[in-house]
């Protein structure tokens, strides 16, 4: 869109229009209304940090872009100055009114799309080829997983976030902020830093710093299921400091799961189970530890781990783990018991050697052996 030069040469389509002469008055958005910093209200300010987000995003005049939390539109008019349409989502419907002023009678008023809602609660986005976002960080990452599993992909994803979120997208293992969110993130995407944003190119500034990632899905993308991999991720990242024999075969209520599922693969493929009891001797000869405490699992990981995936992901997996704790029989074992017991400590010790390996130490590589070598002994994680 063309900026015709205006009152003392400022032009007013700029979004920072008229900026330089209200010194002292620099409340731009909150001139029109109070942030609502709950939920993530936090315009960004910085001209240069605007154009440098929706440079990174290397649009091309075909493309349409979606924009999660437009705001007031400090982004959008970069936006559409470059790409053929926007498609904005705000749930706020104060700023979806300003961003509607905004554009009225202009010629970029035909290109923006304004949907207003909450973009995790949508039950399926509308086409896009690219999608920058000033994320509210309430929603980062049920928003990152939404939007790798959108079909078809996008080409690329330039969103800020909060700085610790941003480092643990892109940490590698061993590194401190490794977890869950870093593997799946990297599964199913090539995530790359591109920049640091301080807390004062904020109105109003938020408590953190801010980091700028871009996401480009993988193409094609990996062909495993999301559930089943991410059901071995939520195991081994119960706590990312134990050995994978702990995590696995020192937790009772994970080893309930793995055998129900084993019980739905053997009646799905015709497998005859001998589901007598244990005679004494294969009951005294059970390892019941395997060198970590017995303790239940509901489903939580570490507090850093808690919210890796949103919660559209997690229900099925929680609502599993309920069922087997309040199962009055979950305690006995039987023979499927020990076979499954046995089929674990086969692809822990002898298929994959990674028995005594942290999943903090552990790859993408790893969890992928260790995915196949369960699913050849039939043991599966959703």
């Amino acid at each position: 869109m063309a900026r015709k030069p205006g009152n003392g040469g400022i032009a007013k389509a700029d979004p920072y229009a008229g900026a330089a002469v209200r010194k002292g008055k620099g409340k731009m958005a909150n001139n029109i209304f109070k942030m609502n910093t709950d939920i993530g209200q936090h315009i960004l300010k910085n001209p240069g940090v605007a154009q440098a987000i929706v440079d990174k995003a290397d649009l091309k005049q075909s493309d349409i872009v979606l924009e999660v939390g437009p705001g007031t539109g400090n982004l959008t008019t970069r936006i559409l100055e470059k790409a053929k349409r926007v498609i904005a989502v705000e749930q706020d419907p104060r700023m979806a009114a300003e961003l509607t002023k905004r554009f009225q009678a202009t010629p970029a008023a035909k290109r923006l799309e304004l949907i207003l809602g909450d973009v995790i609660k949508m039950p399926e986005l509308p086409y896009f080829d690219v999608c920058i976002s000033n994320t509210p960080y309430q929603i980062s990452s049920p928003l990152t997983f939404k939007l790798l599993a959108t079909s078809p992909s996008p080409r690329s994803c330039v969103l800020m976030f909060q700085r610790e979120f941003a480092m643990r997208l892109f940490a590698k293992p061993g590194d401190k902020l490794y977890s869950r969110l870093s593997v799946n993130a990297q599964m199913w995407a090539k995530v790359d830093h591109v920049m640091k944003v301080g807390k004062n190119n904020f109105n109003p500034p938020p408590q953190v710093e801010s980091n700028v990632v871009r996401i480009t899905p993988k193409t094609p993308r990996p062909q495993i299921s999301y559930d089943e991999w991410d059901g071995l991720l939520r195991i081994a990242f119960v706590r990312k400091n134990r050995v994978l024999r702990s995590a696995f075969l020192g937790t009772s209520s994970v080893m309930d799961m793995l055998e129900a599922n084993y019980r739905t693969f053997c009646a799905q493929n015709d497998v005859v189970l001998d589901d007598g009891p244990l005679d004494d001797a294969m009951a005294g000869g059970m390892d019941v530890d395997e060198g970590g405490e017995d303790e239940g699992w509901d489903g939580i990981m570490d507090v850093d781990d808690d919210d890796d995936v949103p919660d559209f992901f997690k229900e099925e997996a929680d609502r599993k783990a309920k069922k087997l704790q309040d199962n009055p029989n979950r305690k006995r074992k039987g023979k499927v018991s020990e076979l499954v017991r046995a089929k674990v400590k086969k692809v822990l010790e002898i298929e994959t050697e990674l028995a005594e390996r942290r999943a903090r130490m552990c790859d993408e590589g790893d969890f992928l052996k260790l995915l196949y070598a369960f699913n050849q002994e039939g043991i599966h994680f959703s």
